[in-house]
């Protein structure tokens, strides 16, 4: 490994900076966040509180260049009513897609083969697809989507967690925001609360968590498109009482210790780039 820089944060970089680091390494990791409606006791920033501290602790580790978070994913589910879910904000699909293509594209154009983006933030999977195709497929650079422990997802964390699934505001992710500044919090409001089926689908309808998918005959094969607030109150799915900055401190280094072992499996892949054009004049 080549001596440490005493930054991975291409925002602190100057260009010769990030010229230097490319001699000894050609990842970059590309974090990208939410602000919406969690439950009232932490912030509306806590996906990207997540992806942004998951992602600098592993880049320290790997000693791989990260660009800056981009705060902002895939989230008209947590919009509610006007008034309701005040503070939250959103791209389109298309407008999501397009910033990872183009923040792709540049840095291909600069001399970076393998690309992982990382989220907390689920849906922003849902819409990022055909991007991260279109970039592999145009310019044959190696990229990934990482989603950090989340939901489903917590096998890596599991052995930290009373609850075995991340769910909103819950457990895990208030352990998170803990851990990242515990004046952004407000316990005296954290409540345990369950997922549910929206009263408008009738008793037939059940719902486990928080995945846009509803039960019915026992099977768990229905997807319909729900906003958060109708089956999540105060959109808390699971038990934030649970959380304490301990946890949240021990999640964040599990998370990146497992970020940060991808990364270095991901130095052995071999790219070949066909293509590191950009024209982005066109624009």
């Amino acid at each position: 490994m080549a001596e440490k820089f005493w930054t991975y944060a291409m925002e602190e970089m100057s260009y010769p900076d990030v010229k230097e680091i490319l001699k000894t390494t050609d990842i970059a990791l590309i974090p990208i966040g939410s602000q919406e409606k969690h439950g009232p006791h932490i912030p509306l920033a806590c996906d990207s509180i997540a992806s942004i501290e998951t992602t600098r602790r592993a880049a320290y580790k790997a000693e791989v260049p990260y660009t800056p978070l981009i705060p902002v994913g895939y989230s008209p589910h947590h919009m509610g009513e006007i008034n309701q879910g005040v503070g939250s904000l959103t791209f389109t699909g298309e407008t999501l897609r397009r910033i990872v293509y183009e923040i792709g594209k540049s840095l291909v154009f600069h001399g970076f083969n393998k690309l992982i983006f990382i989220s907390q933030h689920a849906s922003n999977t849902k819409v990022v697809d055909e991007a991260l195709r279109r970039l592999r497929y145009e310019s044959g650079a190696f990229v990934a989507w990482y989603m950090t422990p989340t939901e489903r997802r917590t096998q890596v964390i599991a052995h930290l967690l009373e609850e075995k699934v991340g769910w909103h505001s819950g457990e895990m992710e208030t352990s998170q925001c803990l851990a990242y500044n515990e004046k952004a919090c407000h316990m005296d409001r954290a409540k345990n609360h369950k997922a549910h089926a929206p009263a408008w689908l009738g008793p037939e309808f059940a719902k486990k968590d928080g995945v846009p998918t509803v039960v019915f005959q026992g099977t768990e094969n229905i997807f319909i498109p729900m906003e958060h607030h109708e089956y999540g109150d105060e959109a808390t799915i699971g038990n934030p009482l649970l959380a304490s900055v301990e946890k949240g401190e021990k999640i964040f280094e599990a998370a990146s210790d497992n970020l940060r072992d991808f990364i270095n499996e991901v130095r052995k892949f071999p790219v070949e780039i066909k293509t590191r054009e950009y024209d982005f004049r066109a624009y």
